[in-house]
């Protein structure tokens, strides 16, 4: 395995695996074990499916075109207006979180170190570290992230292991009452955002140029340890802590503040501090990775839609344009953007499932454009994806 390779598969676990996976067990607390894997394999299927039709369908084009590039060739006005569209709330969205929660963690640890700043200082003073490296560019990005990536498998892995040992077999096979179908449309929604790596296929194919075959297999690869990751942290939280009562899964899905009080929970059923400082770690790292990813993905694609070149002006123009309204939407309208993710899922729905597919069949089928590359299924996985697709939008609509 060469160095870009294993930087490729790390910048796709960076991407996938957020703050927001330490709240999966409570988004599917209503499920119970085995039915939250199945429906992680279902979903980590779909976006997996999803993410080797982006490439697919970028294969078609010249090295640096993004999404709109792609959207206008296959789909025309329309479709990249909805690329437009979706692709700018999402990430802008995502930044903005990551400002919002990076900033705050930054507050918190130089508190500790007896040096107070403000929360608007402590968001730039985040944005302003990660973001210069991203203005640096993708090799610098990836260098960068290997090491977060790193630390943060480590914190996981212990943290992981600290807790196995609490596991308990009878809280892994209780199962819950059914539920209404606007909650389950909830869960499900959470899953897939955390499944939503997609987005930074066309950089990664601006990094390994035509490498087709090394793509496939950083996707694969890529894809396949989140869904490792997110298993073995729902064995460890369900089997731990309970689904029913007053620190228990269910009362969390239902608070407003259900990460710090899954940290709490923990804490106060296990007793033990390390595994509190494990967890309070793996969060800081998972938001800088996540921020790299996401920022990577919204600084090309914003090259690409609008036509700048990323050197001399057009890259501070790009640089502004990427990093300035996440910032000042997490510094003055932080509850407003907690709004605006809870549509996240929507948006990955449509950019990231909807989207490429339309775009594959159109390229295939109608524009009879397709040429390299092409993912197994035809028409048959295709209709299906977009039956599937169709059908979240509109309930997640309706509910």
């Amino acid at each position: 395995m060469n160095n870009k390779f294993i930087g490729g598969i790390l910048l796709i676990i960076g991407t996938s695996i957020g703050g927001g996976m330490l709240a999966l067990p409570i988004a599917t607390a209503q499920f119970g074990f085995f039915t939250s894997i199945g429906a992680f394999l279902v979903c980590w299927a779909v976006m997996t499916s999803c993410a080797l039709l982006i490439l697919e369908v970028n294969l078609w084009h010249p090295i640096n075109s993004n999404l709109i590039t792609m959207a206008k060739t296959t789909l025309g006005w329309f479709g990249q207006v909805v690329a437009w569209v979706s692709y700018l709330l999402l990430l802008y969205a995502l930044l903005a979180a990551y400002v919002a929660g990076g900033g705050d963690f930054l507050q918190n640890f130089l508190s500790g170190l007896h040096i107070d700043l403000a929360n608007k200082f402590s968001a730039l003073l985040f944005t302003g570290l990660l973001s210069t490296i991203v203005y640096k560019g993708i090799h610098s990005v990836d260098y960068v992230n290997r090491g977060l990536m790193f630390s943060k498998i480590a914190a996981y892995i212990l943290l992981v292991i600290c807790i196995f040992p609490f596991i308990s077999p009878k809280k892994l096979l209780t199962l819950e009452e059914f539920h209404y179908l606007p909650a389950i449309i909830s869960s499900v929604t959470v899953i897939i955002t955390s499944f939503g790596f997609a987005i930074i296929v066309p950089s990664l194919r601006s990094y390994f140029k035509d490498d087709a075959k090394t793509l496939r297999k950083a996707i694969l690869i890529g894809s396949l340890v989140p869904l490792i990751c997110y298993t073995l942290w729902e064995l460890a939280i369900m089997g731990v802590i309970p689904a029913q009562g007053k620190l228990s899964l269910m009362a969390m899905l239902h608070s407003s503040h259900s990460t710090s009080d899954l940290l709490i929970s923990l804490n106060q059923l296990l007793h033990k501090p390390l595994i509190n400082f494990l967890a309070k770690t793996f969060m800081a790292i998972c938001l800088a990775t996540s921020f790299l990813g996401v920022a990577l993905s919204l600084f090309d694609f914003l090259s690409d839609g609008l036509s700048l070149k990323k050197t001399g002006l057009g890259k501070l123009i790009l640089y502004i344009v990427t990093f300035l309204p996440p910032l000042i939407i997490a510094i003055r309208y932080p509850n407003a953007f907690i709004m605006a993710l809870s549509y996240a899922g929507i948006l990955c729905v449509i950019l990231l499932i909807l989207l490429p597919t339309m775009m594959a069949w159109s390229g295939r089928y109608i524009k009879k454009c397709a040429s390299g590359y092409q993912l197994t299924g035809g028409k048959y996985l295709l209709s299906i994806l977009i039956m599937l697709a169709s059908l979240f939008i509109i309930l997640s609509l309706i509910y």
